[in-house]
């Protein structure tokens, strides 16, 4: 497919490199950075742009990457009467971009994208389209990127969004708390790495609720209890052991 990029951040980045990986062809690349523009544009042999009007209705697909706050205003300035124009976002209504195009829809990228990242990392995608003409090109286009798609209206993108939350940023700062309490206590931190990969990996084939382990599952109040005392000199750490230990216990 014929397409074009607007935003030059993470996940306009890697879709843009994982797109022409995969032969399709990167039309135009808008940044309100020129520069920024145009070493994303150089990188996926495409035209870098800092004005929305020059960009052209000339292509299959129109992609807006860019933060969720921004989108509208994005779509306060292109009309496009051809191109399928989408957003990438979790939590923003499909609707928004109903004054900007006739055809239009959701490519949700379901992984945290850096620029930096191996394009081959598995990256699930949601999708939507404001018909089935529409859904069956956006299913096309996320297909020949990605071995799992699904269909997935505002209601549900919103619900996984937030389920994403848990899964990865409340996860993330659990990590950091133990990184923390690792550096006060001159532990490496890295010792733990095996231990995270080891879960993550268990769940690919088990439900969580069989991943637990630790003294919290085994009702081991004593071992909670010394734990506990080891936290004292960081009260919020150990609130926080505290109350998750007995909400484990309590399942």
């Amino acid at each position: 497919m014929k397409i074009s990029i607007i935003g030059t951040g993470n996940v306009a980045t890697v879709l843009a490199k994982l797109l022409y990986s995969k032969q399709h062809l990167i039309h135009q690349v808008y940044g309100r950075n020129i520069d920024a523009a145009k070493v994303l544009a150089n990188e996926v042999n495409s035209v870098a742009t800092d004005n929305l009007q020059e960009l052209s209705d000339d292509c299959d697909v129109i992609i807006i990457a860019v933060s969720d706050k921004s989108i509208a205003a994005i779509c306060n300035e292109i009309k496009v009467t051809n191109a399928i124009v989408l957003h990438t976002a979790g939590s923003v209504s499909i609707q928004v971009l109903e004054q900007c195009s006739l055809n239009y829809g959701v490519l949700y990228p379901i992984q945290s994208l850096r620029k930096s990242m191996d394009i081959a990392t598995p990256i699930p995608f949601l999708v939507d389209g404001n018909n089935d003409i529409v859904k069956s090109k956006i299913e096309i286009l996320a297909t020949s990127i990605s071995n799992k798609v699904e269909f997935g209206n505002d209601d549900k993108r919103l619900k996984l969004h937030t389920a994403a939350v848990f899964a990865c940023n409340f996860v993330n700062y659990m990590y950091l708390q133990s990184a923390n309490f690792c550096e006060a206590n001159e532990i490496d931190f890295s010792l733990l790495q095996a231990l995270i990969e080891e879960t993550a990996t268990r769940l690919r084939t088990h439900h969580p609720k069989e991943v637990f382990t630790g003294p919290a599952v085994r009702k081991d109040i004593a071992t909670i209890e010394k734990h506990l005392q080891q936290l004292t000199s960081n009260p919020t750490a150990k609130a926080l052991y505290k109350q998750l230990s007995e909400m484990i216990i309590s399942q």
